[in-house]
């Protein structure tokens, strides 16, 4: 496994990171416990050692399954990066967010225990809270810092003016925000200032949620248990125009010798060494397309035919629905 320096630390991750997000139910469907905790080993012994999670996921299950899978391991085999600030209540349901710095210390003093660890290695707000200045969240995160209960600060889709206030109060090790064939308008603002700081780039929904595998149906969008159907993309006319795309993604792949899924990973990953993208995997079959990808040099050439395969402005559909895409600062 190659490995990529962390923001402007001396930290050397692995080259692409494990989203642990779909291995508590409710989010994919169900999900198989002991095939997630072999899915983390798998990725351990594979030289991955980045795990994602968020202590919301689950309504802290994500947290304590990874806490489950790391007995036995050293602490410092595994570089835990966990969001925080989004409410539950009992039924599952979001109500908002919540950067107070006394918010912070609360969820960072329930993480600390459900992983059964000292210190979290990247603590980050999961969203902007529009009631709280970022300098005052990232600040309380920062006073953490000095007390050793976490070693670096990151941020959650965010803006580039964002991203300055809160780098100003403490340097931020990476931004964590959608990037993928089919969402790139990060190019435009946000990764210019993010290279500027010397800040990495943190990506998720690579895949864009699975439509990119080059395997998603539209007979899979009709599993009510799974929140991907009612996003935008994954939906009516949307899905087919998408799915057209797709394909032409798929064949390009396969005449280089490999599937869509692994393209669109190699492609991000081909973007810039300070690029540090999260696979979603939940079971040790996904991973192997992350495993695979990661070992993959596109040459500029290919990087760029592959980009050029057709215009983001083509993709259908929003990345979440109106009321989530309100959240997001990273969209004003």
């Amino acid at each position: 496994m190659h490995t990529r320096k962390l923001g402007n630390s001396n930290v050397e991750l692995s080259a692409v990171g494990l989203g642990c997000m779909g291995m508590s139910s409710g989010v994919y469907g169900n999900a198989d416990r002991q095939e997630s905790i072999a899915t983390i080993h798998a990725a351990m012994e594979a030289g991955i050692t980045l795990l994602d999670t968020g202590d919301f996921y689950g309504s802290g299950h994500n947290e304590m399954l990874i806490s489950e899978a790391l007995q036995g391991k050293k602490r410092e085999q595994a570089f835990i990066a966990v969001k925080f600030d989004v409410l539950r209540d009992p039924h599952g349901g979001f109500g908002g967010v919540d950067g107070r710095p006394a918010a912070v210390k609360n969820f960072l003093t329930m993480t600390l225990q459900r992983l059964n660890t000292d210190y979290i290695d990247l603590y980050q707000p999961a969203r902007l809270d529009p009631n709280v200045p970022i300098e005052e969240t990232v600040g309380a995160i920062a006073e953490m810092v000095q007390a050793g209960y976490v070693r670096h600060i990151g941020l959650s889709e965010v803006g580039a003016d964002t991203i300055r206030r809160a780098h100003a109060v403490h340097p931020i090790s990476w931004l964590q925000i959608e990037y993928s064939l089919f969402s790139r308008g990060i190019e435009r603002e946000v990764l210019p200032v993010l290279r500027e700081l010397g800040i990495s780039l943190n990506p998720y929904g690579v895949l864009d949620r699975g439509l990119l595998s080059g395997t998603w149906t539209k007979e899979r969008s009709a599993n009510p248990g799974d929140f991907r159907v009612s996003g935008p993309r994954f939906q009516g006319d949307n899905l087919e125009r998408n799915l057209e795309l797709v394909e032409k993604l798929r064949r390009v792949a396969e005449a280089r010798g490999m599937n869509a899924a692994q393209m669109a990973i190699a492609w991000v990953l081909g973007q810039g060494k300070d690029i540090i993208p999260l696979i979603g995997a939940r079971k040790r079959l996904q991973l192997d397309d992350a495993l695979r990808a990661a070992e993959i040099d596109l040459t500029s050439e290919e990087l760029q035919a592959i980009g050029s395969l057709f215009d983001p402005k083509d993709v259908a559909g929003d990345r979440y629905d109106k009321h989530q895409m309100a959240l997001l600062d990273s969209e004003k």
